[in-house]
């Protein structure tokens, strides 16, 4: 198994309505990442596309319209998604392709373009439920993520007012991301006073619905330390897959999360991942997500991610920040795209070229992770500098 590195990066601004195509906005975050290592398309041996269900952004055979804007004119292309898993998936699925062996480069691609989806796509997620428990039903993503939130909250005790600390530290963390769709200084009441979407979700408790592209460029030792000085290290990979069937399980604890953990520490041989791991990039697509993933990639003890965000340790200048980027709630959330733009900021941190989303004490090991489906994908990576 030969070792495979972070080389390069590019992502596009992440809004709502852009004008741009997908097509567009993959080259866009393609042609962004090839410059920032001066590469060229005719260096890369292979392209790996990482976009959501074709119901998300309303085109069929996405994956076939995508690649010649992702690069893959020619070249071998393999399009996967594993609903919001699919961004951590995508640096994990290109890894496979150069520590095998097979390739030398890989350019991994992620985009969506959520905003111009007609029908709404919760039309088309009501067919992914059980048609006899869960169907008559008619439930939304978001009433079924609520009542995992009510779940989370009720077991350990937490408060309404202490989780929505996770929408003002984010949200105040992109104002310094240069790709933001929603940066801003809110306050927990500004949270708690937002429209309620399903009790106890409020609207300022979810990411927004975005447009936008991102982009890495993996590359075997050999050509890496050829290219760049810094190259950053993916030491561990790991995912999971649970079951679909929400309804059965006690959504108190991410388990699928802690499975993909566990394969990815073993990997990178991490035997106490919150004094090892400097920085994190939690999946926070709801307020609550971010706590709940933090507990299942063992962070902090089950029960305690509120303390440690009340004590400041998640803060940008804290002894393990989690989400510097400004995450899903402030970044935005095209959901493929945004799990490799939370690669692209432990990319970017651990080189030390975050600008004035630095975090200090020089951190030289740092992780992404995301999840995907009905409770069900866990997505891992470990990078180090």
């Amino acid at each position: 198994m030969r070792r495979v590195a972070i080389v390069g990066a590019g992502i596009t601004k992440f809004y709502r309505n852009v004008q741009e195509t997908p097509k567009e906005l993959a080259f866009e975050a393609t042609k962004m990442a090839l410059e920032s290592c001066e590469m060229k398309l005719s260096d890369i041996e292979c392209v790996v596309h990482g976009t959501a269900p074709d119901a998300f952004d309303g085109i069929h055979m996405k994956g076939e319209y995508l690649s010649d804007g992702s690069g893959a004119f020619r070249k071998p292309y393999m399009r996967h998604y594993v609903g919001g898993g699919t961004g951590v998936l995508s640096p994990i699925h290109g890894w496979f392709h150069v520590a095998s062996g097979m390739f030398d480069t890989c350019l991994v691609v992620a985009e969506e373009k959520m905003s111009s989806a007609y029908p709404h796509p919760a039309g088309a997620f009501l067919t992914i439920f059980d048609h006899t428990t869960e169907q008559p039903l008619y439930p939304t993503l978001i009433w079924i993520f609520a009542i995992e939130m009510n779940r989370f909250m009720t077991t350990y005790g937490y408060r309404k007012e202490d989780i929505a600390l996770v929408a003002v530290k984010n949200k105040k963390n992109a104002m310094d991301h240069p790709s933001a769709q929603l940066p801003a200084e809110i306050t927990v009441q500004d949270v708690l006073n937002s429209e309620i979407m399903a009790w106890p979700v409020n609207r300022l408790d979810i990411s927004p619905t975005s447009d936008g592209a991102a982009c890495i460029v993996l590359a075997a030792e050999h050509v890496a330390r050829r290219v760049t000085e810094k190259p950053i290290w993916i030491d561990g990979v790991g995912w999971a897959l649970d079951t679909a069937y929400w309804t059965t399980r006690d959504l108190y604890y991410p388990d699928y999360v802690e499975v993909a953990a566990r394969q990815a520490y073993k990997m990178a041989g991490i035997k106490e991942p919150s004094k090892e791991i400097h920085i994190a990039e939690p999946y926070d697509p709801f307020t609550y997500k971010e706590l709940h993933h933090i507990e299942g990639l063992g962070l902090c003890k089950r029960g305690e991610s509120v303390q440690m965000l009340l004590d400041g340790v998640t803060q940008r200048t804290g002894n393990l920040p989690c989400c510097p980027s400004g995450g899903a709630l402030g970044v935005g959330n095209p959901i493929a795209a945004t799990g490799v733009m939370k690669i692209i900021e432990i990319f970017l941190q651990l080189r030390g070229e975050a600008g004035k989303r630095q975090v200090p004490g020089k951190p030289t090991c740092g992780l992404a992770q995301a999840w995907g489906d009905l409770m069900q994908v866990g997505t891992v990576v470990v990078m180090r500098s």
